[in-house]
């Protein structure tokens, strides 16, 4: 195929525009019953507008196909992949953009172990879609989409439609809260209780991250940016630590312990301290790493390339390893799954604990914090923290004008930085703990770039150059 349909996580893009239609809706549905293997596959969704439309498409081009499906209404995507797994479905699909801004619809495939496909089965997927005439890339339109090729009369009635089961997602909810209670202490976090912040960024975790918190026992949920809404009004769907200022507000104002921000899906998770202060997705992931990893010695950590390099001494501290893949949770979930990994990471928050499920995870990762902090051995949040090894990271993006401008920028990066590893866009050693890396995002039309420094001056620096740099080659 010319173009792939997916992207660094799952198939998104602005419905009725480009190839995202409701037609490759239907054939890439179509081609994921035949990936299952039939039913019964787990349908849920996200709160964005297109995604009552594309659920709907996604369960009927199931049925057409012959695969039963159940609808679990709309309910996070981490909530969805472990639902797969701890019921015994033989597949999933989350319809759902993440962080995309609102006019974004996607769908993430799930494997029945509860994970999304590696990227070899994303290549046979799109080739399964191809076939059934979808023309993601530029092939033929003749029949329906979802609808079975024509067969000669000898071979028999055609298969029979599969069962659509309706649901409010009450199942799989129930079993994710109780899968992840399961997996911390949650005697020592009643005794503790601690005073949470929730920002639901107006997304899937509103009502399934607060109710978590009261099962465990917290003294008090303030919840900022709660109703679900389609348009993400409060901050977007990405948080990051620039925009969650309303959180660090209500952290202060209820005398909270800690604050946690989510994005639209719910598979990530900032934290704030007590003091309202945000932790950056890589300090709160050597915060819980350094934990795991402490109480399992030799284990084995997994996180991509444009992750902080204090995780490197965080394991070793341990006797643990680390391994780095190429950006994106799929490369570290499936690396995690192949490995039995007990935690891995990506540095925009997105933490994965094997024990659980090996993929992102916000309530997880929520439930992981409030663990470490009824402990006893972490103090407060914000000394905790400061107990990590120094690390300055950040990230950037910069608007692509064109797939033309992007590859003369990467190009220009190389070409400028002999050495670099290339494995994913263009990573570039500037000395000791410092590197900046540039690379095409696979789910929005923007460069990212990513760097980290000795100091923040230093940083700064870094991104001020490079973000200049990338800026002047990719728009025109």
């Amino acid at each position: 195929m010319a173009e792939r349909l997916f992207g660094t996580n799952g198939v998104r893009g602005v419905l009725g525009t480009g190839r995202f239609t409701l037609r490759l809706v239907h054939d890439l549905s179509a081609a994921l019953a035949g990936h299952f293997g039939g039913g019964p596959i787990l349908v849920g969704r996200d709160g964005r507008a297109s995604s009552v439309p594309i659920s709907r498409a996604v369960r009927a081009a199931l049925s057409m196909a012959g695969a039963d499906c159940t609808d679990a209404g709309l309910v996070p995507t981490p909530c969805l992949q472990y639902a797969v797994k701890r019921l015994g479905y033989r597949g999933g699909i989350m319809v759902t953009a993440s962080h995309n801004p609102p006019e974004y619809g996607g769908i993430k495939p799930v494997e029945a172990d509860g994970v999304e496909p590696s990227r070899a089965a994303e290549l046979e997927i799109e080739k399964r879609c191809l076939e059934a005439g979808s023309g993601a890339a530029g092939g033929p339109r003749g029949r329906l989409a979802g609808e079975p090729p024509a067969r000669p009369a000898a071979a028999g009635p055609p298969a029979r439609q599969g069962r659509i089961r309706d649901g409010d997602g009450g199942e799989a909810v129930e079993a994710y809260l109780a899968g992840i209670a399961s997996l911390v202490d949650a005697d020592a976090i009643r005794r503790r209780a601690p005073a949470v912040a929730i920002d639901a960024g107006n997304g899937a975790q509103a009502a399934v991250a607060p109710e978590l918190c009261r099962r465990l026992g917290c003294r008090s949920v303030k919840v900022v940016n709660g109703g679900v809404d389609p348009m993400f009004p409060g901050r977007g769907p990405e948080p990051t630590p620039e925009n969650l200022g309303a959180l660090s507000r209500a952290v202060a104002e209820s005398g909270a312990d800690v604050g946690v921000a989510f994005d639209g899906d719910g598979d990530r998770s900032l934290f704030c301290d007590e003091r309202g202060a945000v932790l950056t997705g890589d300090r709160s992931a050597l915060l819980l790493a350094g934990r795991l990893l402490s109480a399992s010695p030799g284990s084995t950590v997994v996180t991509c390339l444009n992750s902080g390099s204090a995780i490197e001494s965080v394991a070793a501290a341990s006797g643990s390893r680390v391994v780095r893949t190429r950006v994106g949770s799929v490369e570290v979930s499936r690396a995690m799954a192949g490995s039995g990994a007990l935690a891995g990471f990506e540095e925009n928050g997105g933490f994965m604990y094997g024990r659980h499920n090996a993929v992102r995870d916000g309530a997880m990762t929520l439930a992981l914090v409030l663990d470490l902090l009824a402990s006893g051995r972490a103090g407060t949040l914000s000394e905790a923290a400061a107990a990590l090894p120094p690390s300055f990271t950040a990230k950037d993006k910069v608007p692509c004008g064109s797939a033309d401008a992007a590859r003369v920028a990467l190009s220009a990066m190389a070409s400028g930085h002999p050495g670099a590893d290339t494995t994913d866009g263009v990573k570039a050693g500037l000395g000791e703990g410092r590197w900046v890396m540039v690379r095409a995002s696979g789910t929005e039309p923007i460069l990212r770039v990513y760097a980290e420094g000795r100091s923040q001056a230093d940083l700064d620096a870094i991104m001020s150059e490079y973000v200049g740099r990338v800026r002047s080659l990719a728009v025109p």
